[in-house]
C-alpha cells in the first residue's frame, strides 16, 4: 500500500496489544476484591489454608461471633460493624454508640457478649472516652436489636483520666461464673501501675451488671479501688480463658522486651515497672530492680525481643486436632501468628505463622465453626479464617 501523502505523518504512539492485555491484567489485579485470596501452607504437622473473608475495615480491633453466625466487629476510629458468615460487611454500622475518642492507641476496642446474650441481648463494649482530666478507658453495656444499641448503660469509667494516646488496653473476658474482666494500660505512665487508688495498669472485675464483687482482693483496703483485681500491669491487648482450668490468661506489652503472657490471679503484682525483662527504649538501660523481686509475679513466658502481642486464643474447636489447647497470639510487630504448645502452664514449643503474610494481626478468636478467625490492624484491614487443607 503506497502512503498517502496529502495526510500529516501521526504522531501517536501505538500501543502494541500485547501491552494492553498485560496492562489490562494488572488492573484486574487491582480491582479484584482480596475476598478472592486463598493460600495454602504448610505448618507443623497440620496442612492449613488462609481465606480472606472481608476487606476494608478501618483498624478492626474486637471480633464477637453472634448465635446466627454473624460477627459484630469494632473498628477503632469509632464504628460496630456486622458481617455475614460469608463475609460480607453490612455498609451501614450499627447505631447508637456514645462519642468515642479515637485518639492515638485508643477508639473502640474490644467487643464481648454476655454469656447469657441468646436471652438478654447484652453486648459490652471497651472504648475510650474523653472526661476530666483527659483520656481514659470505659465499658458499656447495651442490648442489639438489629442494627442498634439501645439501654446503654456505662459500667466503667477508667480514672482518674490522663492526656496522651497510650496505652489503654483493653480486652474483655467474662470467666465461668459470669464476672467480667476488663484490661487495662498503665497510660504511659510507669509508676500508676503500682498504685492501688489509681486503674491504670490492672485487671478489673466486676458483675455483669457493673456492680464490684464482695471478695474482690482490695475491697477492705483502705485508699484502695474496690473493683481492681491485679496490679503492676503495663498495657494487656491479649485475654483468654484457659479452657480445662477457666483461669484468665493474658499477655502485655514490653518495653523493647519483656512481652509476657501471665496467668490472672487474684490481688497478684505482676511487677510492672519495678522488674521487668525489657528495656528502655533507644538506650537499652534497665528498668526497675531487675527481672525478679520477691512478692511479685514472673510471667509463664516472655518475649526478648518484643513480638508486640496483639488478641489471644485458646484454639479449642475439633478442626485442627493437633493444635486443640494451643495458645494463639496475633503479633503486631512481625505481622505474624504465633502458636505456643503448653504442658499445663509451661510453653514447650512455638511456631511462627504467616509471618509477613496478611499483616499486622490485632485479633485472634476459635470460631463457633471450629476455624480460627483474625483481624489485621489496618485502614483495609481484613477478616481472615484459617481452615485445615488437604
Amino acid at each position: 500500500m503506497h502512503e498517502n501523502r496529502s495526510q500529516p505523518v501521526s504522531t501517536q504512539f501505538v500501543v502494541p496489544d500485547h501491552w494492553l492485555l498485560f496492562a489490562g491484567w494488572l488492573l484486574l489485579c487491582a480491582l479484584w476484591p482480596l475476598t478472592a485470596f486463598a493460600e495454602v501452607f504448610d505448618s507443623e504437622g497440620q496442612r492449613v489454608r488462609l481465606t480472606i473473608l472481608t476487606e476494608g475495615l478501618d483498624h478492626p480491633w474486637g471480633l464477637a461471633f453472634l448465635p446466627d453466625r454473624q460477627m459484630l466487629v469494632s473498628e477503632r476510629p469509632g464504628r460496630l460493624r456486622l458481617v455475614d458468615p460469608d463475609g460480607r460487611l453490612d455498609p451501614e454500622p450499627v447505631r447508637g454508640l456514645p462519642v468515642i475518642a479515637a485518639i492515638g492507641q485508643g477508639g473502640l476496642l474490644d467487643v464481648a457478649l454476655h454469656p447469657g446474650f441468646r436471652d438478654n441481648g447484652w453486648v459490652y463494649l471497651s472504648y475510650v472516652a474523653e472526661g476530666k482530666g483527659g483520656y481514659g478507658t470505659e465499658v458499656l453495656r447495651a442490648r442489639l436489636k438489629g442494627k442498634t444499641l439501645s439501654d446503654v448503660q456505662v459500667l466503667f469509667r477508667m480514672l482518674p483520666k490522663s492526656s496522651g494516646g497510650r496505652h489503654f488496653g483493653s480486652r474483655l473476658v467474662f470467666d465461668r461464673q459470669g464476672f467480667l474482666f476488663i484490661t487495662l494500660g498503665d497510660r504511659g505512665d510507669q509508676q500508676r501501675a503500682q498504685r492501688l487508688d489509681d486503674h491504670a495498669g490492672s485487671v478489673i472485675r466486676l458483675h455483669d451488671d457493673g456492680r464490684i464483687p464482695v471478695d474482690n482482693p482490695f475491697v477492705q483496703q483502705p485508699g484502695a479501688l474496690p473493683e481492681k483485681f491485679t496490679i503492676g500491669n503495663r498495657n494487656i491487648q491479649g485475654a483468654a480463658l484457659h479452657p480445662e482450668t477457666g483461669e484468665l490468661w493474658t499477655h502485655e506489652h514490653g518495653p523493647q522486651g519483656g512481652d509476657e503472657i501471665n496467668i490472672i490471679r487474684a490481688g497478684v503484682n505482676y511487677g510492672w515497672p519495678v522488674i521487668t525483662f525489657g528495656r528502655n527504649y533507644g538506650t537499652g538501660t534497665q528498668i526497675g530492680e531487675g527481672t525478679a523481686k520477691p512478692g511479685m509475679a514472673q510471667p509463664v513466658h516472655q518475649w526478648t525481643p518484643s513480638i508486640a502481642p496483639s488478641g489471644m486464643a485458646f484454639y479449642t474447636g475439633d478442626r485442627f486436632p493437633a493444635w486443640r489447647g494451643d495458645l494463639f497470639v496475633g503479633a503486631l510487630r512481625d505481622q505474624m501468628l504465633v502458636r505456643l504448645k503448653l504442658e499445663g502452664s509451661r510453653v514447650v514449643d512455638q511456631e511462627q505463622l504467616l509471618k509477613a503474610g496478611i499483616g499486622r494481626i490485632r485479633d485472634v478468636r476459635t470460631g463457633p465453626d471450629g476455624f480460627i478467625y483474625l483481624l489485621t490492624d489496618s485502614p483495609r484491614g481484613v477478616i481472615a479464617r484459617l481452615e485445615p487443607a488437604r
